[in-house]
């Protein structure tokens, strides 16, 4: 397959759109950001169809509306409105450990201690209040898992008796849809001196900056700080704050302690993996988790430490367990009155997580996924929780390797613009498109990895080929349209479509080997003698006035025209259809060439058949005008009873043609204001004219050096050719070796 040559221009066009392209790409504007997520969200649910693997030991308590009212009913042994006491979540943690479920999560906060709850009544007798009890059966069960967020930590009281703390906040992307969480985030705990003093003079702890050597503390609703001197560990000294320091104790305190609160689902992965939270290792790009019996799982996180959620499991997914709180808290009661007889532990080795999907209610947390517009977002923590216990997150290709797609695709779509026709490459560029996104989404649904679509295709590939096709258009194929207009009237529509599609086309004047042709029409000076003659005697017989006379000359002279033409048309057909260019007509002279402006290696035999399909067609056409002479007879002597001058009788003209090869100029003569004619010009051009004039009639005389072309292409058509005795011709010093071609 050959390959159109590339040009500067072109290829310069494309370079640029690809150059603008990656560069808007690294603005990360967000209208193209949400266009790329869409296309995310659409691989996201085309997974769901295929299987993937899944940790079996996920499970989810939900707290419903008909929990709600089972509890309000009083039907499981008390009573309360919508607002639980913390007994209830303790009966829940109860239960669960009682069915030796591994590691229990709530996805609740628990923002302060309440003390507006009746207290709960011990199997002893002893009453014990409503969050003492929570707390109880947390340190009881010692896998008790309890939600924070950045704004809002649980009372000491639970924290120090729950097993961890995890991090349940929600940051939604700028369409509003949950796609990734935060790995972890950084808890900071005041020191109990500074907390207290925050409160009393309105300091913003959230807003304080730690420097060198002291913390600076601004005053909220004014533009005042205040200052705290530390040392290089963050200590403070306690006389700042208080005079009441133990004796022997130490004068300086931690002003604060960060803690490191990693996201629930990944607290409940650890447990079942027993990873090592503590000694994470956190670099660029990815954090590095190791665990029992050289576990290892590595989260590919962003430069905040956010990565995107694998939603695989649906709340109606098969392989998590799933059962409403008051099921739970009714067996609790069966277990508290020793009917334990039936009782199920389904729970058994699970990790749960504890959820509301109640409706109208501030319990409800739902909104948009990937999946769906309006869902569980509790779902978040068991499908974090799958991702690192199974190991497949979700990975998005970095920013070089989008900036590397957007080239590749972008030259190979210019390649295909380029290279094809407007139809074909528009295809061809479909058909590539339609590969690239099928390859996205498989990458994405076999090895969770997500490939750009919207720079790749619409930046890249979309603006390169319309800007390539418009180059086209505006500047290529307005030189074709050129090129059809100089050349569609003397060459066939084969050539000018070869022409057309043709790699390299110079028609600035070059110096090739073509074969010329003369053909000149005998005997038609000697007709249009004789007919004027003709049409003059009938004037002077009959002695017309001047209009009638010149109408009989105009007449005639239609006649004779038409004559000519009917000759010249019937040769120019002849070239035409053995691939020849039809140069002029030189008056009753047809002269055409080969092998220019379109390459043909037998030019010359192109040329002798074209000379021999001439003199065949010119024979028949000859026959023909004859016939018609007897009805032309009849036809004049009404015409003359008519007083009307005959018609000459129809002649048969003959033809005489001369054919040479060799180098000539060759290239447009003239201008695109006035006259451009693609032409020829030379010596051999002048013999080939020559050889016209000593051909006769009816005869066609060729050269040696275009008969020495038909010895190697046609042998046997060569051996026809009879030579006859060299002759010398006006303006050629030297005799002239020459052959005669039988045509009939």
């Amino acid at each position: 397959m050959k390959f159109k040559p590339l040009k500067r221009t072109p290829v310069l066009l494309a370079a640029l759109v690809l150059v603008l392209v990656c560069a808007v790409r690294q603005f990360h504007l967000d209208f193209f950001e949400r266009l790329e997520r869409i296309t995310y969200d659409l691989r996201v649910r085309m997974a769901l169809r295929f299987p993937a693997p899944a940790a079996t030991n996920l499970a989810f308590v939900a707290m419903t509306d008909s929990s709600i009212a089972a509890v309000k009913s009083g039907a499981l042994g008390y009573k309360f409105g919508l607002y639980w006491p913390r007994q209830v979540y303790g009966r829940l943690v109860e239960e669960l450990s009682a069915q030796g479920a591994q590691t229990v999560a709530f996805d609740v906060l628990f923002g302060e201690l309440r003390n507006d709850h009746p207290p709960v009544q011990m199997a002893d007798g002893s009453l014990v209040e409503s969050d003492d009890f929570f707390a109880l059966q947390m340190r009881r069960a010692g896998n008790v898992v309890i939600a924070v967020t950045p704004e809002l930590r649980p009372p000491d009281l639970f924290a120090t008796n729950a097993l961890a703390l995890g991090g349940i906040s929600t940051d939604k992307d700028s369409d509003g849809t949950l796609r990734r969480v935060e790995a972890f985030h950084i808890c900071r705990r005041w020191n109990p001196l500074i907390q207290k003093a925050a409160d009393e003079f309105h300091l913003d702890l959230a807003n304080a900056k730690v420097t060198s050597g002291q913390i600076i503390l601004p005053q909220t609703g004014t533009t005042n700080t205040v200052e705290i001197p530390i040392d290089a560990q963050t200590n403070f000294s306690l006389e700042d704050f208080t005079d009441k320091i133990p004796p022997g104790g130490s004068p300086k305190a931690k002003a604060f302690t960060d803690e490191t609160i990693w996201h629930m689902g990944i607290v409940l992965a650890a447990q079942e993996l027993k990873l090592d939270l503590t000694n994470a290792e956190i670099g660029s790009g990815k954090i590095i988790l190791r665990g029992a019996n050289g576990v290892e799982r590595v989260i590919p996180v962003d430069d905040r430490n956010f990565f995107y959620i694998d939603w695989r499991l649906t709340p109606n997914d098969p392989k998590l367990l799933c059962a409403p709180i008051e099921s739970l808290l009714w067996q609790d009661k069966q277990r508290l009155l020793g009917e334990t007889k039936g009782l199920s532990d389904a729970f058994r080795g699970k990790l749960v997580i504890v959820g509301s999907t109640a409706q109208g209610n501030d319990l409800t947390d739902r909104g948009a996924t990937p999946l769906e517009k309006d869902t569980f977002l509790v779902s978040k923590h068991w499908n974090v929780a799958n991702a690192v216990i199974t190991g497949q997150f979700i990975r998005r290709a970095p920013l070089p390797v989008e900036l590397a797609l957007i080239l590749l695709l972008g030259a190979f779509t210019a390649f295909l613009t380029w290279q094809l026709r407007a139809f074909s490459a528009t295809a061809g560029t479909l058909l590539l498109t339609l590969a690239y996104v099928a390859a996205a989404f498989v990458a994405f649904i076999q090895f969770h990895y997500w490939l750009p679509l919207v720079f790749p295709i619409v930046g890249a590939m979309l603006v390169e080929h319309v800007s390539l096709v418009t180059y086209r258009v505006v500047f290529e194929e307005r030189e074709q349209r050129r090129v059809k207009s100089v050349f569609s009237k003397i060459v066939s529509p084969d050539v000018v479509n070869e022409l057309l599609g043709a790699e390299k086309l110079s028609l600035g004047g070059a110096r090739s080997e073509v074969t010329l042709f003369f053909a000149d029409v005998r005997g038609f000076t000697t007709f249009t003698d004789e007919t004027q003659e003709r049409v003059a005697e009938f004037v002077r017989v009959h002695q017309l006035d001047a209009d009638a006379a010149e109408k009989c000359y105009d007449e005639s002279a239609r006649e004779t025209l038409e004559t000519v033409n009917l000759y010249l048309a019937t040769v120019a057909d002849a070239v035409k259809n053995h691939g020849g260019t039809l140069d002029k007509y030189i008056g009753d002279c047809v002269m055409a060439f080969w092998n220019a402006p379109v390459p043909n290696e037998q030019h010359a035999l192109a040329c002798v058949r074209a000379a021999i399909e001439a003199q065949r067609v010119i024979h028949v056409l000859n026959q023909k005008r004859l016939a018609q002479n007897a009805s032309r007879e009849i036809e004049n002597r009404a015409r003359l009873s008519a007083g009307l001058p005959p018609k000459p009788l129809l002649t048969a003209l003959q033809l005489g043609t001369g054919i040479n090869t060799g180098l000539v100029t060759v290239g447009l003569m003239g201008s695109d204001a006035h006259i451009l004619n693609y032409t020829i010009f030379g010596r051999e051009v002048n013999l080939a004219s020559r050889l016209e004039g000593v051909s006769g009639s009816g005869r066609i005389i060729i050269s040696d050096a275009t008969y020495n072309h038909l010895l190697r292409h046609d042998s046997v058509l060569a051996a026809t050719c009879l030579e006859l005795p060299s002759v010398t011709v006006k303006g050629i010093k030297a005799a002239v070796r020459i052959f005669e071609v039988p045509w009939k």
